[in-house]
This record gives structure tokens, sequence and C-alpha cells, in this order.
């Protein structure tokens, strides 16, 4: 495992199922108590072993309707902290679930962010929301990473504007030929992955 993730992290070596029944009862526990243990997460996320940042990840899913506003910073920390994508793959479906008004004003302004981890949530937040997405939000924020050279960007763009299509493929197909002059070759691959 750590070789697929290119030698940024340690590992336990735990398969994914073997590791979420491990756990299963703590995270049961969170989800009816309604009480998010942050120190918790905070230990487990600062431990070598990149199973424990999954623990926090899996968790943070578990409770995201438990969560608000003001839990923003410490969400942010994790976000900013032991970043690869796939931390931050789970992390942005929980900045994307969080029900607050300010939340598209953050996410644009993420969407800027010089850490591009933070602007690929952004870009993500939407995934699987269907009918609910903000074709607006979702616009703006891509607009704000077109001509990015990262690949974690140009692959999120993609995945957005892919997932987006199984809803409204006519939106995808017009934002692709307003920008595909700007848009990198794999953005378009994978955004045009159903049409």
């Amino acid at each position: 495992m750590s070789a697929y993730m290119r030698h940024q992290f340690d590992f336990y070596g735990i398969p994914t199922p073997e590791r979420r029944k491990i756990y299963k009862d703590i995270i049961s526990k969170a989800k009816e108590s309604e009480m998010i243990d942050w120190d918790l997460l905070d230990i487990m996320w600062n431990q070598p072993k990149r199973e424990c940042h999954y623990f926090v990840c899996d968790y943070l899913v578990a409770v995201t309707a438990h969560l608000t506003i003001a839990d923003l910073p410490k969400l942010m920390y994790f976000a900013q902290t032991q970043q690869w994508w796939d931390t931050i793959d789970h992390l942005d479906y929980v900045f994307g679930h969080i029900a607050d008004e300010k939340m598209p004003e953050i996410l644009l302004a993420m969407s800027l962010s010089d850490d591009f981890w933070l602007r690929r949530i952004a870009i993500d937040h939407q995934l699987g929301k269907k009918e609910q997405t903000d074709t607006e939000l979702l616009q703006n924020i891509i607009l704000n990473n077109l001509g990015s050279q990262e690949f974690f960007i140009n692959k999120a763009i993609g995945w957005s504007l892919r997932d987006y299509s199984k809803t409204n493929p006519d939106w995808v197909r017009n934002f692709i030929d307003q920008h595909h002059e700007k848009m990198a070759p794999l953005s378009i691959r994978e955004a045009t992955k159903y049409l």
C-alpha cells in the first residue's frame, strides 16, 4: 500500500474491510450520541500510520450530519495536514455536507487557495449531489482553477464534471464547449467519459 501511495505514509497493512470492522462500534456510538470526540480524532490524526488517518475520515463522514460551521477550523486542520488524495477525497464529502449558508462563500475562497488540496476539496465537494448540485458554484470554482498544471486539480475538475454529467449532460457539454480551450486534456477526458 505504501508504494501505491508513493511512499508518502507508513501503513499497518490492514485491508479496508478489516480496518472498518475494528472501529465499527466506535463510529456507531458516535453517530448515535451526536457528540464528536475531537480529542480522539486529534490523537488518531497525529499517529504516523495511514490507517489512523482513514479512521478519522470514516468517523467524520459518519457524523457529517452533526457537523456545523463552528467545526470548520478543526476540519481545516485535517484538510491542511497529512495531505494526500486519499484523505482529501473523504474530506471533500464532509465539507460538501455542512449545511450553512456561508459554506458556498467559504468553498469559493478555498478554490483560490495556494494549497491545491484545499482547491481540490472545493472542486469535488458536490460529488454525488445530483439535482442538488449548485451549478453556479460548481462553474465558478472550476473557472478559478482552469489553466492549472497540477494533475490533482485537473483530475478533480474532470471528476466533478463527469459526476454531474450523469445528472445533466447538456450542462456539462455546454461548459466544455465554452471552456475547452482553457481545460487540460485530462479534465476533458474525465469529464466526457459518459457523454
